[in-house]
C-alpha cells in the first residue's frame, strides 16, 4: 500500500511512536488535531488530504482507571470509534481497528478469531463496543493484539496470567506486513503463549523482576487471553509465496 495515504490515530501513543520509526511518511495525529470525540474536526482535517486507510490506535487503555471513571472509555473507546467508523463510511476509507486480547473471558486461552467473546472488566467492554461499531462497516479490519513497552516497565509481573504479548517494536513489524495485504474481518496478531512473568524476563533479561499474583491486585484481569495466530501466519505465508513467484 501507499503509506503516505495512511492516517494513524493515537500518533503520540506507544504504538504510534513506534510505527513512525518504520513508516514516517504516514500521517500521525493526536487528540489535539484529530479528536475522535469531535467528528466535525476530523472531517475538516482530512478534507484536503488523500487518506485511503485509517489505522485507529487511539484509546483509553488503563483498566484500573476505567473502573474508576468509565465515562472516559465510553467517550473515547466506544463513541470515538463509532465516529471513526462514520468518517470512514462517509469518505470510503478503509478502517483498521486495534483491539485487544482482553475481550475474551480468559478461562482457556489460545483463542481463535471466531471464539465467543466475554469481557470481564470495563476496559474490555469498551473495546468490544468499539469492535461492534467497526463490524457495521464492511471495509474494515479488526486486529486483536497485545503489546507493551520494549523494556518491561514494572518491578513485578504476574506468574498466573498467560498472554501472547510482544514488545511494541515487534508488533509494529507484524502490523506493517498486514497493512500491505488486502485483508478484512478479524485477525489475531501477537506472539507465543507465556506467563507475563516469562514475558518480562524475555524482554528485560538483565532486570530483576519480582513475582506477582492476580490475587494481589484490586482490579479484575483475565487469567489467560493468549491468542491463536494461525490465520495471520497463513496470510503472511501466502504473501511470501506470491513475492517469491514474482521474483
Amino acid at each position: 500500500m501507499n503509506f503516505s495515504n495512511l492516517l494513524i490515530t493515537g500518533g503520540s501513543g506507544l504504538l504510534g511512536k513506534e510505527m513512525k520509526k518504520i513508516i514516517p511518511e504516514a500521517c500521525y495525529v493526536s487528540s489535539q488535531n484529530f479528536n475522535v470525540t469531535d467528528i466535525d474536526q476530523m472531517c475538516n482535517f482530512i478534507e484536503e488530504k488523500k487518506i485511503e486507510t485509517i489505522l485507529h490506535a487511539a484509546a483509553y487503555t488503563s483498566p484500573p482507571q476505567i473502573d474508576k471513571n468509565p465515562m472516559l472509555a465510553l467517550d473515547v473507546n466506544i463513541i470515538g470509534t463509532a465516529n471513526i467508523v462514520k468518517l470512514c463510511m462517509k469518505n470510503k476509507i478503509k478502517l483498521v481497528y486495534i483491539s485487544t486480547d482482553y475481550i475474551f473471558k480468559g478461562d482457556k486461552g489460545m483463542y481463535k478469531e471466531e471464539d465467543p467473546v466475554f469481557p470481564i472488566n470495563k476496559y474490555a467492554w469498551s473495546k468490544l463496543g468499539g469492535e461492534s461499531a467497526v463490524r457495521l462497516y464492511d471495509n474494515s479490519l479488526i486486529i486483536r493484539t497485545s503489546f507493551g513497552e520494549n523494556e518491561f516497565p514494572y518491578e513485578k509481573a504476574f506468574i498466573d496470567q498467560w498472554t501472547s504479548r510482544l514488545p511494541v517494536k515487534e508488533i509494529v513489524q507484524h502490523l506493517v506486513d498486514l497493512l500491505d495485504l488486502d485483508v478484512y474481518g478479524t485477525v489475531h496478531v501477537c506472539g507465543k503463549r507465556k506467563t507475563v512473568f516469562e514475558y518480562a524476563q524475555m524482554i528485560s533479561p538483565d532486570k530483576s523482576i519480582g513475582e506477582l499474583s492476580l490475587d494481589d491486585v484490586s482490579f479484575i484481569a483475565p487469567k489467560d487471553t493468549s491468542l491463536d495466530t494461525t490465520k495471520y501466519n497463513e496470510l503472511i505465508n501466502q504473501k511470501q509465496h506470491v513475492n517469491r513467484r514474482k521474483t
